[in-house]
């Protein structure tokens, strides 16, 4: 813990990514700190063009950076182009954090994901698993590229005394996700399949795998809470787990989106779909000894999102050319 708190007041904080489900979920809580949130588009600035990252750095001058920009998917989009998911984000992590050292940015903090932590480690899993056996092998690119983002942060830490910190968060789900079903997500995709299920009048929701893994979950906006915590109040080379130190079933959350949706029918369960890590529970105790805590219970939260999803017009059905 910081003693004295680092002071987001007056500060000039770049959200890197903020039009992805985390980076906004930032820009709407950092709208309540004293601060001045900066924000650049895509189109304006590609974060894995080194020259470009270093002069508008340059330009800008930020004293805060929050890295949330990256290439992310679920399983199928990282098993069909792996090459995109590790040069991608190795690319956007060294730019980034580079030209911060450079301009001298007064901190710094990195965002990787729970994949990041092997296959088969202990559950609940605590940040000292990192490295201490294989990873799952349908995301390891991705999560490569995280461990390197990790250790860069500690590196430019221990070189250069760089105040750059590291967070973990475990699955997120909320406003703002991605709702393509190549794509996405668990969270969304069920969503999805449920709400189109009931337009349709459908009898059964297919869920991909057996429903045996178990997975915690976050809504964005308690992540994004306390990723803000860790600006004020984190600095230290090891990274933090953010979750809520519960989990639950594919197919009980399954059940749970059905529940939210109003969906009545049955689920199938596709087992030619590879099921992925069997557990993935974070240890939260670092988070929790820091003196945060989740605030959005996940049905509520999932209802939240649908109504999200639903009042945005994200829940068409292009197949059969319904208004959802």
């Amino acid at each position: 813990m910081t003693d004295p708190p680092f002071a987001l007041g007056g500060r000039r904080v770049w959200v890197a990514g903020h039009r992805g489900m985390v980076g906004s979920a930032l820009v709407r809580r950092l709208a309540v700190e004293p601060c001045t949130v900066l924000t650049v588009e895509r189109r304006d600035l590609d974060l894995t063009r080194r020259a470009a990252v270093e002069a508008w750095m340059a330009a800008t001058r930020p004293d805060v950076v929050i890295l949330a920009a990256a290439r992310v998917g679920g399983i199928v989009a990282n098993d069909a182009a792996p090459v995109d998911f590790l040069r991608d984000n190795l690319l956007i992590e060294t730019n980034v954090l580079g030209a911060a050292h450079a301009v001298g940015v007064a901190k710094l903090l990195f965002l990787g994901s729970s994949c990041i932590y092997p296959r088969d480690a202990a559950q609940p899993m605590a940040e000292d698993a990192l490295l201490t056996g294989p990873l799952e092998a349908t995301n390891q690119w991705y999560a490569v590229a995280k461990i390197a983002g990790i250790k860069l942060a500690q590196a430019y830490r221990r070189q250069h005394g760089r105040d750059f910190i590291s967070a973990m968060p475990t699955n997120l789900y909320g406003p703002g996700d991605n709702l393509d079903l190549t794509t996405c997500h668990v969270v969304p995709a069920l969503l999805r399949k449920a709400h189109e299920a009931k337009v349709r009048g459908a009898p059964t929701v297919t869920v991909w795998g057996s429903g045996r893994p178990r997975r915690e979950f976050l809504h964005v906006d308690d992540c994004a809470d306390a990723l803000v915590h860790l600006l004020v109040r984190y600095s230290g080379e090891a990274h933090v787990n953010v979750g809520c130190g519960e989990d639950l079933t594919v197919a009980e959350l399954a059940r749970l989106v059905c529940d939210v949706v109003g969906f009545r029918g049955e689920l199938a369960f596709d087992t030619t779909r590879p099921d992925g890590t069997p557990r993935k529970l974070l240890d939260v105790g670092r988070l929790a000894a820091l003196g945060w805590r989740p605030r959005i219970a996940l049905r509520d939260g999932l209802a939240a999102t649908y109504r999200s999803f639903l009042e945005q017009g994200n829940m068409s059905c292009p197949s059969s050319r319904l208004s959802c």
